[in-house]
């Protein structure tokens, strides 16, 4: 099997895990008599410590490489999955939110890392296309199947299910030391490091345009997967109804995400970016209007063509423009940006949301989307205008 289809199985069976336990959090804590804000505090809570912590993954990833950080994260949300069914009670919801956000941000800057050192130029763009159609597949196989199992077999069982999928990767990463593949990428000494700031990485514009647009569509996730299974549950739709219409927003991101390629061929990476957050933009200024259970399936799966390439575009514009030998600490630093977006959403818009309802949270959003497509825009104009 290629390197790189290894590499999205191992992530389709953790981030499968890791994204249904979201929605499992969210639909436990309303069980266990949670309010929105309290919701809202769940959510912020599996970002946490990624906030802290996500540069200096991405300088472990730099330099001690890819394996152990992975592993390490795919312990911790093995532990992390099974902690609410030993005691489920809204307490343990928080601890194992925070221990997953622990320990899963050093697997998720080490394989965006791994990614990215695996080849160069279009051989690049290609593994990250694999990586985020794996990605996009468990956004629609986590929600969907967590729905379906809190229906099948109740909140507490779920749990079990999810812990398992992680099992087979910490067995994969513990016992093969071979299973990921080689690159180029040489440990970087603590030597070679000194005199490198994280204020060096911000000052460079382009990464810094990067990261603000990371951050911006990070936000535009979040929302939507914070207020609509909120939503579902305020209007009667049902656990599987909830997941399904999370799995339509899913199946929306590997549509556009099996076409990214082709279109990045046509255009580039600035252009795409621009083009769906505009797509976006649109969306989220209707989407508070629509009520029907078929009509949210059609609207999130529009929004999910919108917002699907963000991600990987991001990523691959974040490793493109860092500096040679920090390309961990710049996915570091984007992941570091996009959970400090995961903190305050839940508790700006979770806090509109509860007074004002979902109209302005959404418009807000809105603005905030066009604002970054804008900026990708402006760079796209000037690479197809480099100044004299």
């Amino acid at each position: 099997m290629a390197p790189i289809l290894r590499i999205v199985l191992l992530s389709i069976l953790t981030h499968t895990a890791y994204k249904g336990s979201k929605v499992l959090m969210s639909l436990s804590a309303l069980e266990l008599g949670a309010n929105e804000f309290f919701v809202g505090m769940l959510f912020s809570t599996y970002a946490l410590f990624p906030l802290l912590l996500s540069v200096y993954a991405g300088k472990i990833s730099d330099r001690v490489g890819f394996r152990a950080p992975m592993l390490f994260g795919t312990v911790g949300l093995f532990i992390g999955l099974a902690l609410p069914f030993l005691f489920f009670r809204l307490e343990a919801l928080y601890i194992a939110a925070a221990l997953i956000g622990f320990c899963y941000i050093f697997y998720t800057v080490a394989i965006q890392h791994l990614i990215g050192a695996m080849a160069e130029g279009t051989d690049r763009t290609r593994n990250y296309s694999w990586f985020s159609l794996g990605i996009g597949m468990t956004a629609l196989l986590g929600p969907t199947s967590a729905g379906f199992l809190i229906d099948a077999v109740g909140h507490r069982a779920t749990f079990v299910v999810l812990a398992a999928m992680p099992v087979l990767p910490v067995l994969l990463l513990s016992l093969w030391a071979g299973f990921l593949p080689g690159t180029s990428h040489a440990p970087v000494s603590k030597a070679d490091k000194a005199g490198h700031r994280v204020g060096d990485l911000v000052r460079n514009r382009p990464l810094r345009r990067a990261l603000i647009t990371a951050g911006i569509i990070e936000t535009g996730l979040e929302l939507y997967n914070l207020l609509l299974p909120i939503y579902g549950h305020r209007i009667g739709l049902s656990a599987s109804e909830i997941g399904l219409i999370l799995g339509a927003f899913g199946l929306a991101l590997l549509v556009v995400r099996a076409l990214m390629p082709h279109l990045i061929k046509r255009s580039s990476e600035e252009r795409v970016l621009a083009a769906s957050l505009l797509l976006a933009t649109g969306v989220c200024v209707v989407f508070p209007f629509v009520t029907s259970f078929v009509a949210l399936l059609a609207i999130s799966f529009v929004l999910g063509m919108g917002l699907g390439c963000g991600s990987p575009l991001s990523m691959m514009l974040a490793y493109n423009r860092a500096p040679a030998g920090r390309s961990g600490e710049a996915m570091g630093l984007r992941q570091m940006v996009n959970k400090g977006t995961e903190i305050l959403v839940p508790f700006v818009f979770g806090s509109l949301s509860t007074a004002f309802g979902m109209v302005p949270v959404f418009w807000l959003d809105a603005v905030l989307l066009a604002v970054a497509a804008g900026m990708m825009r402006k760079d796209a104009a000037a690479i197809r205008k480099p100044p004299e």
